[in-house]
């Protein structure tokens, strides 16, 4: 009973809810919360915040959390990030996206096969639909959070036509080697880490090295202090502040 009012409390102030997937290919089966995260997601979705018109300025973001692949922190890598978004004036679309490592999982689902499909899908999503969401179809991108950063990553190294972000945002990813593809026509990346975080800060230092090496644009920030899956939450340390830097990179990557 707890587990269901919690998923029905996150989502009562969403828009509206997208299947990636059509319903032939959907499987039985609920989501589930455990420790008021997501851990389990039979049909990924996107969950849909647009801004007031009055302040929407046409550029959108799909958003995917963190958790080890195996939940999602919904809530401060999510939701609160849709918000935040949607204050700027961005489209915002929470990315539920399968779960290679939950618990019971029996391998079916892999990360470089379906879950990075989903990742291909919620971009494609957001452009067909971009008319109907007021959003403009040169201006989707993608940022994610730790697992969610791999996710983001990988969308940006190895699309197909119409899934391509047209930027990403990559907050204490992990990203493996053997994974990369980098050329002049990846998406432009801004990154952020901590040094003291245990998923090394050099993963995004490297990814960053990487970009430039191929003539992407890129903007990384490494902050001292912050641990790792900080996300949108307050502290009295500078690192909070990273999604003003965020915002200001996205005012000068769309400057007139």
């Amino acid at each position: 009973m707890r587990a269901a009012l919690l998923l029905a409390g996150c989502c009562a102030f969403a828009n509206d809810v997208v299947y990636l997937w059509p319903e032939s290919q959907r499987v039985k089966g609920e989501e589930t919360i455990k420790n008021e995260r997501v851990a389990s997601v039979p049909n990924p979705s996107l969950t849909v915040f647009l801004p007031d018109a009055a302040v929407a300025n046409g550029t959108a973001l799909v958003i995917a959390p963190g958790g080890g692949h195996h939940h999602l922190a919904i809530d401060h890598e999510g939701y609160d990030v849709a918000r935040w978004l949607n204050k700027k004036g961005i489209a915002a679309f929470v990315l539920k996206y399968r779960l290679a490592k939950a618990e019971g999982a029996d391998g079916s689902i892999t990360v470089d096969k379906e879950v990075r499909a989903d990742g291909r899908r919620a971009i494609e999503i957001v452009r067909q639909r971009a008319a109907e969401w007021k959003v403009n179809p040169a201006r989707i991108g993608m940022i994610g959070f730790s697992a969610g950063g791999e996710l983001a990553a990988l969308t940006a190294m190895h699309y197909e036509a119409g899934t391509r972000p047209d930027f990403v945002a990559l907050i204490y990813p992990y990203i493996r080697p053997e994974t990369k593809k980098i050329d002049k026509n990846t998406p432009p990346a801004f990154l952020v880490h901590a040094d003291d975080d245990k998923l090394s800060a050099a993963i995004s230092a490297e990814y960053y090295l990487d970009l430039k090496k191929a003539g992407v644009s890129a903007e990384l920030h490494v902050y001292s202090v912050g641990g790792h899956g900080f996300g949108m939450r307050e502290r009295p340390l500078p690192v909070t502040q990273w999604k003003d830097r965020f915002a200001e990179w996205l005012l000068r990557l769309y400057a007139e």
